[in-house]
């Protein structure tokens, strides 16, 4: 009964997305034979987030190998979204060609990217998708967009967490309110366990994207329910304050700790036997892929001004993700 509710789910899932319009569930073939003469920025959330970090490494690391010219901006906070519009609206004064994003929420970098199209620079979103209706209301136009399928990354957890713990009490350390990657993963993992009996979601409270401040929702959700048996993070960094909650109750291997991303630090809390599991993203293939995309567009002469309202763009790319945890965990360090 459980793996029939489980595939119902999932496969209500993958019908509505495939009715969601212009999507594609693998990369498009953006390669060129030359990715210099292009002027690019990206722009993405907090350095100190090692997901984001990584992904602007590798990024880097490819612009140089490629002799593409990418400059990468991190937003100063997870808080500071007016800062990241403005930051946004900096680089469209630089001259850029095209502009790579991740926006802090859904719709503060709306009004930049309606900018960028009047401006004639080609925007890619990466990641963390904005609201795509908005952007075409206010006369932005997305060029294209490479993303996880969060909803189904949730999904993937609690998928897990249900098969490993057969019943019993679960909670969720959300990512920071209102945060569009925050709700879809929460609404995957919440959406899976309801259609299960014996599973009950006893508690989903926002980490912020916090380590510390993950620790003490955790910590409060294990006194409140000393029986809880897994809590499900939205990212990694808030897995990592789950777990220390977890051990400072005594209880390390009795509550389930499942984060996100699979970032290094991650992948080595499971390998030490603390974390259980992460659902992985492909971050840095998702970021090269984004600023291989921009290039191409600008390249092709894509002129953002002439589709205004195109229900055609962003062209949204999913990038699968994958399970990490002991069995495995080894084959993706390092």
């Amino acid at each position: 009964m459980l793996r029939k509710k489980l595939f119902a789910v999932l496969l209500v899932s993958a019908m509505t997305t495939a009715m969601m319009g212009n999507v594609a569930y693998a990369a498009a073939d953006d390669e060129l034979d030359d990715y210099s003469g292009v002027k690019v920025a990206c722009i993405v959330k907090t350095e100190s987030n090692v997901y984001w970090s990584d992904m602007g490494a590798a990024i880097e690391e490819w612009a140089d190998e490629n002799n593409a010219t990418v400059d990468m901006y991190y937003a100063e906070s997870e808080e500071n979204i007016t800062g990241q519009l403005e930051q946004f609206e900096n680089l469209i004064t630089k001259k850029y060609d095209a502009i790579c994003f991740a926006p802090l929420t859904s719709s503060n970098l709306v009004e930049g990217v309606a900018k960028a199209t009047e401006a004639g620079i080609v925007c890619v979103n990466i990641d963390e998708s904005m609201d795509f209706d908005a952007a075409r209301a206010s006369n932005g136009v997305v060029y294209s967009n490479y993303v996880t399928d969060n909803k189904l990354v949730g999904q993937k957890a609690a998928e897990y967490i249900a098969e490993k713990i057969g019943s019993g009490k679960v909670g969720i350390v959300e990512g920071a309110a209102g945060n569009t990657t925050s709700q879809q993963r929460t609404s995957g993992a919440t959406e899976t366990w309801e259609g299960m009996d014996d599973i009950e979601l006893v508690s989903s409270v926002p980490g912020d994207w916090d380590r510390m401040k993950s620790m003490d929702v955790a910590a409060a959700m294990i006194t409140a329910n000393p029986d809880i048996k897994a809590i499900y993070a939205c990212n990694d960094v808030e897995a990592l304050g789950v777990t220390e909650a977890v051990i400072n109750a005594g209880k390390l291997g009795e509550i389930m700790i499942v984060g996100t991303d699979a970032t290094a630090d991650g992948k080595a809390s499971i390998q030490k036997g603390e974390e259980t599991a992460s659902i992985g993203q492909d971050n840095t293939g998702i970021g090269i892929a984004s600023v291989k995309s921009a290039i191409k567009g600008v390249k092709e002469g894509f002129v953002p001004a002439d589709h205004i309202g195109d229900e055609n763009y962003p062209v949204i790319n999913y990038v699968d993700s994958f399970l990490v945890d002991s069995d495995n965990v080894a084959e993706y360090i390092q």
